[in-house]
């Protein structure tokens, strides 16, 4: 193993230059020589900067690149569209097929999980990847946010409105919560997203300039409460903590939106960034790694994404750990995993 990883600063142009001179697409490619390795990993996500991923020393050290990319829209994800987002995955890969990359691994992780799906999915020829690993990914944006959205809003207007027959918060309900509630409850969440769908096409007619709107109260899983609902390692709390607290806090995905993003990568029946339209079509080989103590990713997430990879050679490892790994060893662990896989099919 390289002691010390080798980080190359990466800068793309997929639209114009900003005026203050930033390319739109930026990331570090972590090598473990100066010498271009034959196998090298890409990982993106709509939102989160991945150039210093935690995982790239751990992949660099073990004879792997990885490439921690952003496109256009990291840190600005409410203005987001998947067809932009795309292009510039794929001014990602090319890149490391113009180093000389034999083999380049697709790692869809977190959030970024049905991004580099959709990429796999959309892409054709020497731009598509060879391989595909799915690690600690969610279903999609649009399945994610509806999950943690909180049904019990009453007006979208005030982040403060609350119908007590469906707040996971009030005692009266759980938890633990009964069955007719949970499914009342996931009913009402759906309502919910397809409610504010339909605002967002509402004002494009109004407005085809397109306008910024907020989406209130986004940490509201029953799962984080209920550990009798999908049961795993994980510990009662969402990513932030308390979910009440990280509730009524102005933290948490998709809080601010233009009606365009709010279709593209949150709408139930309009988005596109989902697993379940893309990864039927990625049929190279595939491995998907979850975690069992994950507090926002569960083990019928996992089961329902394993389940539409399209792939022959597909392999499942449920691990130990947290969304990131942070316990002693377990990224090493990982990192061994994620290899040897990618090692044995290269």
């Amino acid at each position: 193993m390289s002691p010390d990883p080798v980080r190359t600063w990466v800068s793309l142009e997929t639209s114009p230059r900003a005026g203050h001179g930033s390319y739109p697409c930026q990331g570090l490619f972590w090598a473990p020589t100066t010498d271009v390795p034959e196998v090298a990993m890409i990982a993106t996500h709509y939102n989160v900067d991945f150039s210093e991923h935690y995982l790239a020393s751990y992949m660099a050290e073990r004879g792997i690149g990885f490439l921690g990319w952003n496109t256009r829209y990291r840190g600005n994800e409410q203005y987001f569209t998947l067809e932009n987002a795309v292009a510039d995955i794929g001014a990602g890969v090319r890149w490391l097929r113009e180093q000389g990359i034999d083999t380049v691994v697709i790692c869809g992780n977190s959030g970024g999980g049905s991004l580099m799906g959709a990429y796999q999915s959309l892409s054709e020829g020497s731009q598509r990847a060879d391989l595909y690993i799915s690690l600690q990914a969610h279903l999609g944006r649009p399945e994610v946010f509806t999950a943690w959205l909180d049904p019990s809003v009453t007006d979208e207007t005030d982040a403060f409105s609350v119908d007590p027959s469906l707040d996971m918060f009030n005692p009266d309900n759980g938890p633990p919560y009964a069955p007719e509630f949970v499914e009342r409850y996931r009913a009402a969440q759906v309502a919910r997203n397809d409610k504010i769908t339909a605002f967002a096409k509402a004002e494009l007619e109004r407005h085809p300039q397109d306008n910024l709107f907020f989406v209130h109260r986004v940490w509201a899983d029953l799962r984080f409460a209920d550990l009798t609902l999908d049961p795993s390692d994980r510990q009662p709390g969402c990513y932030m903590g308390d979910p009440k607290f990280a509730n009524y806090s102005p933290f948490g995905l998709g809080r601010v939106n233009t009606c365009r993003t709010w279709l593209s990568m949150w709408s139930l029946q309009e988005s596109g960034c989902s697993c379940a339209p893309h990864f039927p079509n990625i049929t190279e080989p595939s491995l998907l790694v979850q975690s069992t103590g994950d507090a926002g990713i569960f083990p019928s997430d996992a089961k329902a994404m394993f389940d539409l990879m399209g792939a022959e050679d597909k392999t499942m490892e449920m691990v130990e750990g947290d969304h990131y790994f942070q316990h002693a060893g377990s990224r090493d662990a990982v990192a061994d995993l994620l290899a040897d896989w990618v090692r044995s099919r290269a």
